[in-house]
């Protein structure tokens, strides 16, 4: 999968128009995600259409009803960022996503901040459903992440960047490296 920042205060924004050219060049196994948070599920709809996703990841505070609304047409990743007292039984509201992405939590950014979590909880999240880890994920700690949380994936974003919005070739390879890695151990248990 592959992310498209559609949040306009974000330092990785990128325009629909913009993303709709990526996609039309991307290998047809490669999905393309739109990142959206609080937009209007109309506008939601629209930007999906015109750019050709093929799922939305929501990071503000969508309604169970929202999240089900769009899940009819698209698949629906509707983040959570995890803090002290983060309540597991609120996924269960969102049964028609088609996964969860737990990510850490900053007061200053809705995601791609570097900051992890207690990985068992996203662990235990997995009674829930899909379970996406985000949140600090580097080639450095990944494996780590992968033997704690048993995701279903993994959500790199700061972690392997140059600077925000540019990924850094090297980091990508070193994450991939290391996530063999991370699965080779979990496979053998």
């Amino acid at each position: 999968m592959l992310g498209f920042n559609f949040y306009k205060a974000s330092l990785r924004y990128i325009s629909p128009t913009k993303a709709k050219r990526i996609v039309g060049r991307l290998p047809k196994r490669v999905r393309a995600v739109g990142i959206f948070v609080n937009e209007a599920p109309d506008e939601i709809a629209a930007i999906a259409r015109s750019a050709g996703l093929n799922a939305v990841q929501l990071h503000g505070e969508e309604s169970p009803e929202e999240v089900a609304r769009l899940a009819r047409r698209w698949a629906v990743i509707k983040a959570f960022r995890v803090r002290r007292g983060f309540r597991l039984a609120t996924l269960r509201r969102y049964a028609k996503a088609y996964a969860f992405l737990l990510d850490g939590f900053s007061r200053a950014a809705r995601g791609g901040t570097g900051k992890s979590f207690d990985w068992s909880i996203a662990r235990r999240a997995r009674r829930y459903g899909r379970v996406f880890l985000a949140g600090g994920i580097t080639p450095v700690n990944i494996a780590h992440a992968i033997v704690a949380a048993r995701p279903y994936a993994v959500d790199a974003c700061s972690g392997v960047e140059a600077e925000p919005g540019i990924k850094d070739a090297s980091k990508l390879r070193a994450l991939g490296e290391a996530f063999r890695a991370g699965m080779e151990k979990v496979i053998k248990r």
